[in-house]
Order: C-alpha cells, then sequence, then structure tokens
C-alpha cells in the first residue's frame, strides 16, 4: 500500500507504452484504499487490467492500481444466480469461473482483456452480447466524500461501450466491487455468425454455454493478437452508429458497405471495415501499426511511445473521415 515516486507503468498497460506516474500505489481493501485518498493527489487516476487506456504522457499525479479481490455466489433463486466478483479480479478467468459454478451469461463476453471493475465503465460487448445484459448492480466509493454507494443497472446509464462512469461521473467514483445476474438455464446466445460457423464446423447442434465460450475463445485467438506477444489495447476505435439518413447517403456513396440494422431506424457499422477500405490494414508507421488480421486493433511492435500511437490512430481517424464522412472516436481511454 506503500506510495511509489517516479514509478514507470510499462508493465501495467497492455500496449505497453514507456510512462511513469508522479506517484503510484495499488490496493486490495476500502480501507487501504481511503488511506491513499487521504494525501489526495491531484490529479488521480484509478488503473484495472491497462488494457483499455492510452497514456500519451509521463501522469504527474497518483496512479492507483485497483486489486480488490474475491468471488463468489451471494444469492441463488429458482432461475438465477447473484454472483458478485471484486472490480480487482481479471475478467477472463471470473467468466471461466462463472460457467464452472454452473451460472451462465458471461461466455459470449471470453477471452476480453481487463478487469472486472472496468467493465461497467465500459459497458463491455461482445459477439451479440453486452455486459449490462447480465448486471445487476454495483458498489463504488465517492472520491471525495469517501461514501460507498450503490448504482443500479440504470443509475448506471448503459450505452454502446458508455456508462455514466465514463461521463457526468467520470473520475467521481472507484468500482469496488459488481455484481451479475446470471443464469441456471442452459440458453446460450449463437446469434452471432461467426460463433454459428465455429461451431458448425466442430459438429456441434446443440451448444453449451461452455461450447460457445470455447468458440469466442477461437474466435478471439485467430483474429487478436495477444497483448503479451504483441503489445495492443483491443478494438482501439468504437464501431460508429449512424441515423438511417446518414446510412443512406452512405451507402449512395459506397453500395457495398457493411452494416447492422440497430433499434430505432440507427445502424453500427464496423469500424474495422471502414479502416480495411481506407487502405490502412496491416500499415506500420514506425513502431505502430494496425493489426494485419484485424484493422481496428493499433499494435505496438516495439518501443512505440504515446504520442506515437495516438499520432497514428488520428491519422485513421483523418483517412475515414475523408472517405465515409465518418469521425471514429477512440474505445481507449486517451490519458494526456
Amino acid at each position: 500500500m506503500q506510495i511509489q515516486h517516479n514509478t514507470s507503468l510499462l508493465g501495467l498497460n497492455t500496449m505497453a507504452v514507456d510512462v511513469r506516474s508522479a506517484a503510484f500505489a495499488s490496493f486490495q481493501s476500502v480501507h487501504e484504499l481511503k488511506a491513499l485518498l487521504k494525501p489526495y493527489y491531484q490529479p488521480l487516476f484509478i488503473l484495472g487490467g491497462g488494457s483499455n487506456v492510452l497514456f500519451t504522457r509521463d501522469f504527474p499525479g497518483l496512479v492507483l492500481r485497483n486489486e480488490m479481490m474475491g468471488r463468489e455466489v451471494i444469492q441463488e433463486t429458482d432461475d438465477y444466480f447473484l454472483v458478485q466478483a471484486g472490480a480487482g479480479e481479471p475478467w477472463h478467468p471470473f467468466v471461466l469461473w462463472s460457467l464452472e459454478q454452473n451460472a451462465y451469461g458471461l461466455e459470449n463476453l471470453s477471452l476480453i482483456p481487463g478487469s472486472v471493475g472496468a467493465a461497467p465503465i465500459q459497458n463491455i460487448g461482445a459477439y451479440g452480447v453486452e455486459l449490462k445484459d447480465v448486471f445487476h448492480e454495483l458498489q463504488a466509493l465517492h472520491i471525495a466524500s469517501q461514501e460507498i454507494r450503490t448504482f443500479s443497472k440504470e443509475e448506471c446509464a448503459f450505452g454502446y461501450r458508455d456508462s455514466v462512469f465514463k461521463n457526468a461521473l467520470k473520475g467521481a467514483y472507484v468500482i469496488l466491487g459488481v455484481t451479475f445476474r446470471l443464469q441456471k438455464s442452459q440458453s446460450p446466445n449463437t446469434s452471432y455468425g461467426m460463433i454459428q460457423k465455429t461451431l458448425a464446423a466442430w459438429g456441434i447442434n446443440e451448444p453449451s454455454p461452455e461450447d460457445v465460450s470455447r468458440a469466442v475463445i477461437h474466435i478471439r485467438s485467430s483474429k487478436l493478437p495477444d497483448p503479451a506477444e504483441l503489445p495492443n489495447t483491443g478494438s482501439f476505435f468504437k464501431n460508429p452508429v449512424i441515423d438511417e439518413e446518414e446510412f443512406k447517403r452512405l451507402k449512395c456513396r459506397t453500395s457495398e458497405i457493411v452494416f447492422y440494422e440497430m433499434p430505432n431506424n440507427q445502424f453500427k457499422i464496423p469500424a474495422g471495415w471502414l479502416i480495411e477500405q481506407t487502405g490502412w490494414k496491416g500499415k506500420r508507421d514506425g513502431a505502430v501499426g494496425t493489426y494485419e488480421k484485424q484493422a481496428l486493433v493499433l499494435v505496438n511492435h516495439g518501443g512505440a511511445t504515446g504520442p506515437e500511437v495516438w499520432a497514428f490512430a488520428q491519422q485513421v481517424q483523418q483517412a475515414v473521415e475523408e472517405r465515409f464522412g465518418i469521425r471514429l472516436e477512440p474505445e481507449v481511454n486517451i490519458v494526456g
């Protein structure tokens, strides 16, 4: 719990940019967190698994790493479990553990990097499922008052890769733990095409949630780089969601456009497809590039700095905007 000074964050962010924080500490309990907040350094940044952040410069304040662990079934009914996990728990091992408890609903979110506490901030999602679909509530510490508050699903204001913690309450709370409502019945979501194709190739006609998890792991492993081998932050940009008028305009210009229909006459356009159409898939500038198998992923080939990664990302944004009139928004938290 001791505060360290002038600390390297190289091993604590999956993009592997070598920045330093003026002060750094980790905490494993509410008591430790409150003690660390007493000196109240400014600015303050809470770090989870470091998989969804890009530091563009040395951090001039205090970085606190959330290491609050623990996972347990806190309630059971005939239909579902309420499962609680500490915010510092690594996400993927928690998903696998939930399957071992016969608690279902997280399987489509297998192999997503990061921690449990970061998941609701981003409203993580993949292969037809978002965190909000299985969310029950979370507990968070208000930094200024040090009071603990419970947030319901409605109070979290979940949106597409979005929540109240990225907007009105950004930087105001530290998430301590998250409770999920997971089903007892085995009714896995196989609506995503690649899951169906993978299961069919394996000869599985009636998949279990465990089968879906294995399929998701296989798909993600085949097209996304392991951050331990090739540093990255996963999907760097959000898939843009546009209204019907803009979609019609875009389709007139690009008839072969790839899209997914959304509620309220909206359309989601894969950011990876947009980037690929501009010729940036697999492109490299110095130590930074887009991944050769998935243009949505920016990678550090070795020694790239935060400003270099961000400058490359902005070039990608500009290329897509010039070609399609769509401004890609970072999914990654840019800290600088």
